[in-house]
């Protein structure tokens, strides 16, 4: 099901070029705002992967979390970051494929990635997070919940699907149903909190 084209700086590219960005809700999600509040550690080291227009990445840095860092295949939504956000550290900004990433991290905040990604790449990109992350390192955000579909991207899951995915490897603190998701959103979103497990 699905083709790879999700891996394809050329597709994302010129989805954002032709402004069909239908998951783009053009600021940071309610959900992830209300973690991210929640959060005490401003020395956190962040990745948002396959961020896009990364609003989330925007209101940390705001928030006084400067160890943000954002990837996403495309550059276009890492430039349009950068307009919003000057300040923000070029380095931080990062324009490669997530499965290359070499660095580590405490926290990863998921926001439409998995989901838009082919399904038969999720196996390895829940092995990737897990190997970027640190010791007790937070894998956080959203997830949808649809039926899959080949009419993608986002291309949907179950709670049970991503709970064979992730087990292996997290442990599984929240996965639930959000609560204070956008009307258009409401019951197709999860709010996941997976800590890495200790090997």
């Amino acid at each position: 099901m699905t083709s790879n084209r999700s891996f394809s700086n050329e597709f994302w590219s010129q989805r954002y070029e032709q402004n069909k960005t239908g998951w783009d809700l053009g600021e940071i999600s309610r959900p992830l705002k209300a973690y991210i509040d929640q959060l005490e550690d401003k020395e956190l080291k962040i990745l948002i992967p396959g961020a896009g227009n990364a609003y989330e990445a925007e209101y940390l840095f705001k928030q006084g979390f400067k160890n943000v860092y954002v990837a996403d295949i495309s550059k276009k939504p890492l430039q349009n970051l950068k307009s919003r956000v000057p300040t923000f550290p070029k380095d931080q900004l990062l324009h490669i494929n997530f499965f290359e990433i070499k660095d580590q991290f405490d926290l990863i905040l998921e926001q439409t990635f998995f989901c838009a990604l082919p399904v038969n790449s999720r196996k390895d990109y829940v092995k990737k997070t897990a190997e970027i992350l640190k010791k007790d390192g937070v894998l956080s955000g959203l997830l949808f919940s649809f039926p899959l579909t080949e009419n993608g991207p986002p291309f949907g899951g179950s709670k049970q699907e991503y709970l064979t995915y992730f087990s292996p490897y997290f442990e599984i603190e929240i996965l639930e149903d959000c609560y204070n998701s956008i009307k258009p959103r409401q019951g197709n979103e999860l709010f996941l909190k997976f800590r890495k497990k200790r090997i």
